[in-house]
């Protein structure tokens, strides 16, 4: 993480010539972070502003005061980079989204110490880069009356109001990539490989990490499924003479009961996993074939951005600036391909962006043949 300021008093090390906004990353970590800074940095300074980089989400906001100032320079080298030089926490003082409804109110007490700062500093706009939760805390920032833009990040893409949010395709190329390297072991053992990944409440790694992958099942939130269809699917590729199947299960898919495997969290949001240890046990019990689970986790995360995500998080950084500079403050930009334009926050994390059921990525993977868990063979899905 980049060395935070050592000025004393705070803001003495400021340029006083110079307009002042401020970045900072909260939540999860996720590929492009780092780009998105890069690009932010890099526009600004050609801008003529003074970046300020916030350490540690938005704990840096308050006593005490962290923050970097950011350039060309010490941003040079950290577009292909992992993480977030600025640091994240999801943990703090700053309430979020409470799971997948409803929302934390930020402590009124809390918010006069961030305007506090933003007037001691002589901020003239805050980016926020972050998911559902850190954009929540955003645009209570916003009704506050203080000026913020958002940036949408998240590896799981359930962001309403854009297409795509970055981090979400390295998510997808960790889960192809090792799906590929299951295929080969489950092939020469003639094993059933069960690949738990991410995504919280929604399926959109499962569902395109499993295309990418040539998954054989695909079990995601938004389609209920039954454990005597992927056995059903599993016999099927026997008799086609496969004797091997890759499983691809998201996180927050629900057993065909109806419940959530979960974990007791110190966060406001429920801690998903497990499914994938679940899934495997009853598939031992019902079938006659060694069954091995693999849990990805937080390797999804790691690393850095594909190309796709480079270039994302790039336009996201300099669009985050175009709002600043335009005073589109309590917006948050977003993909419309191939436009990058802006919505207001409060739409954006108004509700989950879902995977569609009957949408094209569902159907693609119908029409090859890949089970997704709500039938026992192949249905003609056009």
């Amino acid at each position: 993480m980049i060395s935070p300021s050592t000025s004393d008093p705070i803001g003495s090390d400021l340029d006083p010539n110079k307009p002042r906004i401020g970045i900072l990353t909260s939540g999860g970590d996720c590929p492009g972070l780092n780009a998105v800074i890069r690009a932010v940095a890099k526009t600004g300074f050609w801008m003529g502003y003074e970046i300020l980089g916030f350490l540690k989400g938005f704990e840096g906001l308050i006593d005490p005061i962290q923050y970097a100032i950011l350039d060309p320079v010490n941003t040079s080298d950290i577009l292909s980079q992992g993480g977030t030089i600025l640091g994240s926490t999801n943990k703090g003082r700053f309430g979020g989204r409470a799971g997948a409804s409803g929302r934390a109110e930020i402590p009124s007490e809390i918010i006069d110490q961030v305007r506090h700062t933003f007037e001691k500093l002589s901020l003239e706009g805050l980016i926020v880069v972050g998911g559902d939760g850190s954009l929540t805390t955003a645009q209570q920032f916003h009704e506050a009356g203080l000026p913020v833009v958002g940036v949408p990040k998240t590896i799981d893409n359930d962001l309403s109001c854009t297409a795509y949010t970055f981090g979400f395709n390295s998510a997808v190329l960790c889960c192809s990539d090792a799906l590929d390297r299951l295929h080969t072991t489950a092939a020469s053992h003639s094993r059933v490989m069960v690949l738990e990944v991410m995504g919280r409440h929604t399926g959109w790694i499962a569902l395109h990490g499993g295309i990418a992958g040539g998954g054989d099942v695909i079990l995601i939130p938004e389609i209920p499924w039954s454990y005597e269809n992927v056995v059903a699917k599993i016999e099927e590729r026997k008799r086609l003479g496969r004797d091997f199947t890759l499983i691809v299960v998201a996180e927050g898919a629900q057993l065909p009961d109806g419940s959530l495997v979960s974990q007791a969290s110190d966060n406001l949001q429920v801690k998903l996993g497990g499914i994938g240890h679940v899934l495997t046990a009853e598939l031992e019990q019902r079938i006659d074939q060694d069954v091995r689970c693999v849990v990805l986790g937080h390797l999804q995360r790691g690393g850095g951005p594909t190309t796709f995500d480079r270039v994302l998080s790039s336009q996201y950084g300099a669009h985050a600036m175009r709002l600043i500079v335009q005073k589109k403050f309590g917006d948050m930009v977003c993909h419309d391909p191939p436009h990058i334009l802006s919505v207001p926050i409060s739409e954006a994390v108004g509700a989950l962006r879902t995977v569609d059921p009957h949408g094209s990525a569902v159907i693609t993977a119908r029409a090859m043949g890949i089970c997704l868990g709500d039938t026992p063979g192949f249905v003609n899905p056009f």
